[in-house]
């Protein structure tokens, strides 16, 4: 069976179109947005998840100006995700998720 490829939104790097992650940027949501709690489709200028009720802008934790909450900051470009602390899982998770979203492990706070 064919398998077709589609642009990566991040990066713009062609995939193959059942991709969970893209190879290029590592960005685990290739071809959509999520949103970082539920996981639920969301678009990118949405101000909260139809889903939860998220607030799906928020300050960046390195530049403190208000990005959407992706996988990387769109003002510094500094990484919005940290790893889960369960070492069976290590799933990368939304640095203001107080759960991980793969195994339910509570995730560390490091905010101040």
């Amino acid at each position: 069976m064919a398998s077709y490829k589609q642009p990566c939104i991040h990066c713009g790097a062609y995939i193959e179109s059942d991709s969970r992650f893209c190879p290029s940027c590592q960005s685990s949501s290739p071809f959509g947005y999520h949103c970082p709690t539920c996981l639920r489709p969301v678009k990118k200028g949405q101000p909260l998840c139809s889903g939860c009720g998220r607030a799906l802008y928020i300050p960046c934790s390195a530049c403190g100006n208000p990005t959407f909450a992706g996988e990387k900051c769109e003002q510094c470009s500094a990484s919005l995700m940290v790893s889960c602390g369960n070492p069976r899982c290590g799933a990368r998770q939304f640095f203001e998720n107080e759960k991980c979203t793969a195994c339910g492990k509570k995730i560390k706070s490091n905010r101040k």
